[in-house]
């Protein structure tokens, strides 16, 4: 049976303090498989309720036709009290498909889950007949469920016709392509400018050994010195013609979604961390106080600059492992441990608790490392995007998540601890957020614990050593 799309024309978003886009006109067609992407707080999140209606339409107009069906799973799910993330999301799921929908509508699916749950989403999503359109930052997900890209960005939707990994391709080529001509018009600019000087130096000389004519009591210039003004003239006009394509140039460049790159200054290099074992646990196990055992014969060996994720189902022990090398007293340990003092690891979770939220971002870094002069700190910052005063001045409190990110990969830097230990930190960060803190990690040369279920996070940040908590092995 054919089926009419639904059809967007001309809409907009935005709220008193921001412009989330304007002028969207699409047509979704019955099959399409939609992710929507961008900066948290970009608007996604609206933009799926608008569709379904329950939020209002700012301006504009999305016309449904009568026999869609919308399945809807929002990303907090409320329901379901005393199941975890995995079980809640698989009832929520299976309440939205109860209904019969054409159209399913997901936001963020896949936090929280473990690898099992999220290979059954995925699963899921590939057999599902009918109009998905998912906000999501899973490039497992982007890669393998997904056809159509809608990137909210600077005010716009841009929709692109592909796969997650052709999207970012294609803009990697267009901005190179677009620096390319920039660079070029610079150089012809600097041409141009060399001819001009030294067309103005032979006109000074003419002028000055006195080659002029006189006719008629005026002045009058030599046919020499009318080309001459003829094609400054015309050097000037091409002047402008190069910087107006430039600015052209440079304003399409800033639309194109290239997340900037941090280079990392790690306070310690990997010669200073050495080759040495830095975690040795036999025949251990962990426990609450007066609980049974979470986890028994946990045998682990992680070297001074190794790479660990630790993986396993939700309610596997994954976090308690975790606490128990952090020397967590509310943790009971037997066996042979030998683990880093408390004072020489650095925690970091998606709620990034390394932060205080009454320090400004300058004070986070600066009383990490007294020694550094307000100047020091300024460059240091500048290094992780936080460059205008109001950004350096900033509370915590007042960051968003992607800036916290940022704030606590300084941190990390800057003062490097013996182990770093990651728990579930991509969870619901946009994938510019991602960007910055892969690049960060990869470069990170001390040891590293990672609990995760994104399998492509472990494998950006090269991660190269597993223990599953499912098998202990």
């Amino acid at each position: 049976m054919l089926r009419k799309p639904i059809q967007i024309k001309n809409l907009s978003l935005s709220f008193p303090h921001k412009i989330c886009f304007e002028g969207f006109s699409t047509q979704i067609i019955y099959g399409s498989r939609i992710a929507i992407i961008g900066q948290n707080g970009s608007g996604k999140t609206t933009l799926l309720k608008i569709l379904q209606g329950i939020s209002d339409v700012g301006e504009g107009e999305i016309n449904v036709p009568s026999d869609v069906v919308f399945g809807y799973v929002p990303q907090i799910i409320d329901e379901f009290t005393g199941l975890s993330g995995g079980q809640r999301l698989n009832k929520a799921i299976s309440k939205a498909l109860s209904v019969g929908p054409n159209v399913l509508l997901l936001d963020e699916p896949t936090n929280h889950l473990d690898r099992h749950n999220r290979k059954s989403l995925m699963r899921m999503l590939k057999s599902y007949a009918g109009t998905l359109i998912v906000v999501s930052h899973d490039t497992e997900l982007l890669r393998n469920c997904i056809d159509t890209l809608w990137h909210i960005d600077n005010g716009r939707i841009h929709v692109f016709s592909g796969s997650y990994d052709d999207y970012i391709c294609e803009i990697q080529s267009s901005k190179s392509a677009i620096e390319k001509d920039v660079s070029y018009l610079e150089r012809q600019k600097k041409d141009m400018h060399n001819r001009r000087m030294k067309e103005q130096e032979r006109i000074s000389k003419r002028k000055a050994s006195g080659l002029r004519k006189m006719e008629n009591k005026r002045w009058l210039k030599s046919t020499g010195d009318l080309k001459a003004m003829k094609a400054e003239k015309s050097q000037g006009s091409k002047l402008k013609a190069i910087d107006h394509k430039k600015q052209d140039l440079i304003e399409q460049l800033s639309n194109l979604y290239v997340p900037e790159i941090i280079i990392p200054k790690f306070s310690l290099s990997s010669a200073d961390i050495g080759d040495r074992t830095l975690i040795s646990i036999s025949n251990g196990s962990i426990s609450y106080i007066a609980g049974d055992p979470i986890l028994s014969n946990i045998n682990l060996l992680l070297s001074s600059k190794g790479r660990l994720a630790i993986t396993g189902d939700n309610g596997s022990g994954k976090s308690t492992l975790a606490k128990a090398i952090l020397g967590d007293p509310a943790v009971m340990k037997t066996g042979d441990w030998y683990v880093p003092k408390p004072q020489n690891i650095f925690y970091l979770d998606q709620h990034y608790c390394s932060l205080i939220a009454s320090k400004s971002v300058l004070e986070s870094i600066s009383e990490l490392v007294p020694s550094w002069s307000h100047a020091e700190v300024r460059r240091y910052l500048n290094d992780f995007l936080f460059r205008k005063n109001e950004e350096i001045n900033a509370l915590v409190s007042q960051l968003s998540g992607g800036e916290k990110a940022r704030l606590s990969l300084a941190q990390i830097a800057a003062k490097m601890s013996q182990l770093l230990i990651l728990d579930e930190i991509t969870n619901n960060l946009d994938l510019e957020t991602r960007w910055y803190v892969v690049s960060v990690l990869k470069k990170y040369p001390g040891a590293m614990i990672v609990i995760s279920h994104d399998e492509d996070f472990l494998r950006d940040i090269e991660v190269c050593e597993y223990y599953d908590c499912n098998t202990g092995i």
